[in-house]
């Protein structure tokens, strides 16, 4: 039996609440671990994309939109299935996105200007050019700019899911930089959604969701208090006080993970994982395997046909969408990097081609989840937010597609290079043998 870590009397437990705790050890160990890698959760978010549109066009589409719309809860938080998922669920990805921005804030690509310049700069043009793109086609074409925002999100458990399956012998570097740019991404992403959609507010709920975030501030970092039981309830608190506010309830999430507490490296223990480490580690899992892939099934469940393709190519809103995730994240993630590196200090990491930043900026217009999420507060009219809907699928789809092409080129440059590296080594070292042998055999 495993001795108990001491306490400081402010709370007994640094675990949070195993979800997966009715598996046996060895499965839960394996299904964890499992699920906080890039493939499998890049796996499921797909498989739930394609149950979803498979069922929304199947015979049982009308069961589809029963489920999704069924409502439970109680009084101000009583929300339809898809609210719940869309407002809910995916506050726990933003909770770990937040996470995952305090630690780069504090030990990571951001925590210097120098480091940071890159990846924010291209994040940034990433996020204007496509939305641009989308108000050049959408008021060409008679349409307006509501829709705007909806391209400017990337979908890192999709890019990355997609570079983790390509992935064999390109630069570790490339990976890194996606990370860092999606993370700054997410960020903008956020406060567009709390700016810009926020049609009404509640002072009164707002306030105490501000009063619930300095608890939890002064929980986590003035008196170190490690009990899951303490800041669970507290978090579903400020949850439902900012849904109740008019905020977008995600931006609890976003706010949550900023709060955490990250270790300095050279401060601890360098082989022990810091606060904001850990409870991501564990809170990964949740996210990947339950929230997004179920705000994708309640999300991606649209119409699939001629007439819908037809729809997307055909009106200027959704073409705008399509082509802002498809064309302008590229142009604007490519041309912001190379902008960054030309006029600043800022250089890309050395390991990387120009190439491969190509590849790169087209993967990022991968949009899925964070762009669902938008068009849906863009186009509250379901009428309206299904061809949008269809649009993110399309503009996606091609971005991955184009991505995984020059991936794979790229990934088979690289290989031919490790291999003749490889065989150049090795034949330095057949001659080293040979010469030490011959050497030896002189001095008997």
């Amino acid at each position: 039996m495993r001795a108990k870590r001491p306490g400081n009397g402010r709370g007994n437990s640094s675990r949070w609440p195993p979800f997966f705790g009715l598996l046996p050890r060895p499965e839960r160990s394996f299904v964890l671990d499992a699920l906080r890698t890039e493939t499998v959760g890049g796996t499921i978010l797909l498989a739930a994309t394609a149950a979803a549109l498979i069922w929304a066009n199947s015979g049982w589409g009308s069961a589809y939109e029963s489920v999704r719309e069924a409502h439970f809860g109680f009084g101000p938080l009583d929300l339809s299935v898809h609210e719940w998922a869309s407002d809910g669920l995916l506050a726990i990805f933003f909770f770990v996105a937040g996470a995952e921005l305090k630690r780069e804030l504090v030990v990571g690509e951001l925590s210097t200007v120098a480091r940071a310049v890159l990846p924010v700069v291209a994040a940034l043009s990433g996020m204007v050019i496509p939305a641009l793109v989308y108000g050049l086609v959408a008021t060409s074409g008679g349409g307006t700019w509501n829709g705007w925002a909806v391209p400017m999100a990337t979908d890192i458990a999709f890019a990355l899911g997609v570079l983790a399956v390509v992935n064999t012998h390109l630069p570790s570097a490339l990976r890194a930089f996606l990370l860092t740019l999606a993370v700054v991404d997410d960020l903008g992403a956020i406060i567009v959604i709390a700016i810009f959609f926020t049609s009404t507010i509640n002072l009164a709920a707002l306030g105490g969701a501000v009063l619930g975030l300095g608890l939890f501030y002064w929980l986590h970092h003035v008196r170190r208090v490690r009990g899951w039981y303490w800041y669970l309830p507290l978090a579903f608190a400020i949850w439902a006080l900012m849904y109740t506010s008019g905020v977008h309830a995600t931006v609890a999430g976003v706010a949550l993970g900023l709060m955490l507490r990250i270790t300095r490296r050279g401060s601890h223990d360098p082989h022990r994982k810091g606060t904001a480490e850990h409870i991501v580690h564990l809170t990964r899992p949740v996210s990947a395997g339950l929230a997004v892939p179920l705000f994708a099934l309640f999300a991606a469940g649209v119409s699939v046909s001629g007439d819908t393709l037809a729809e997307v190519l055909g009106s200027a809103e959704p073409l705008g969408v399509a082509l802002g995730l498809a064309l302008g994240k590229t142009v604007g993630i490519f041309g912001g990097t190379y902008l960054a590196a030309r006029f600043t200090r800022a250089q890309i990491n050395p390991d990387l081609a120009w190439a491969d930043v190509l590849a790169l900026s087209l993967l990022g217009g991968v949009g899925f989840t964070v762009s669902l999420l938008i068009g849906e507060l863009a186009y509250p009219d379901p009428a309206h937010a299904e061809p949008i809907k269809a649009a993110v699928l399309l503009g996606s789809l091609a971005a991955a597609l184009g991505a995984s092409v020059l991936l794979k080129l790229r990934n088979a440059k690289y290989r031919r290079l490790y291999e003749a590296e490889a065989e150049a080594e090795a034949e330095t070292d057949a001659d080293t043998d040979a010469e030490t042998g011959t050497e030896t055999e002189g001095d008997e």
